[in-house]
């Protein structure tokens, strides 16, 4: 081949080349509006929040994988042998990414299952939050303090998801602790005031307080009552301080741990 040949073949293939790298860039620009678009679009925000998220990610990498083979077939590389050369490198590129995998195949059993939802509060091992989103690899929670944690999808599956969400309702348990020479009617009276003077505490099931245990320094009685999940805290909060304040006004005294100690 002479000089003027090899020109023509390198003038070509930098032609090839530098439309691949235009088609690439224009493609990826292009994949990022259209995403953006449909995002944005009225239909595609009807769509089940938790589904969304992960149809977000899942068309994300769709459309760059097509931007990507089609600027390859334009640089004039043949995508047989480009498909033949990822095929022969897909063992090193499985183990290089079988944490990537397991979190993605996590992502789908999680969607197919209904594990979880936008907007449920979920304790996941040590970790409590509301799902904000369930991504292709990680699904997203707020913490009650406001801290943003992205969870690994594998670890939802390999570890018990507790939901306080799903039923709707939640009890809620608050334990007073009372002396023992207390009425123990006298004291069930009270907290039963103090559980009428709550808001949103539901009616039915009927708000109970019993006598728990008979501690070392105290009797102690367990105030039980139920409210929608969302209202938990505020309940609970409420409850425990009109707890204090009708005991106080009752004149029943709230002890502290006591020891008797005999000497010999």
């Amino acid at each position: 081949m002479d000089l003027n040949g090899i020109k023509e073949v390198i003038l070509s293939q930098g032609i090839n080349l530098l439309g691949g790298i235009i088609a690439l860039i224009a493609g990826l620009v292009v994949a990022h509006w259209a995403l953006k678009l449909l995002i944005r679009s009225a239909r595609f925000g009807k769509i089940d929040p938790t589904i969304r998220g992960f149809l977000e990610n899942l068309l994300k990498i769709i459309l760059y994988v097509t931007v990507i083979l089609t600027a390859v077939g334009i640089m004039g590389i043949p995508l047989t042998s480009f498909l033949t050369l990822l095929a022969s490198a897909g063992v090193a590129v499985t183990l290089a990414m079988q944490g990537a995998l397991s979190n993605f195949v996590g992502g789908v059993t999680v969607m197919l299952i209904k594990l979880l939802k936008a907007g449920d509060y979920v304790k996941i091992g040590d970790t409590e939050g509301t799902v904000q989103k369930i991504g292709i690899f990680y699904t997203e929670l707020t913490t009650f303090d406001n801290r943003h944690i992205s969870m690994p999808n594998s670890a939802l599956t390999g570890t018990s998801v507790i939901n306080y969400t799903r039923e709707g309702t939640r009890r809620v348990d608050v334990i007073f602790s009372v002396s023992y020479p207390s009425d123990i009617d006298s004291v069930r009276s009270t907290l039963l005031q103090a559980v009428n003077a709550t808001s949103r505490v539901l009616p039915s099931p009927e708000p109970t307080v019993k006598l728990d245990e008979c501690a070392q320094s105290s009797l102690n009685f367990t105030a039980r009552v139920w409210c929608k999940s969302a209202d938990y805290w505020n309940v609970k909060w409420d409850l425990t301080e009109n707890g204090k304040k009708a005991l106080d006004a009752a004149g029943i005294e709230i002890p502290y741990p006591q020891l008797d100690v005999h000497m010999r």
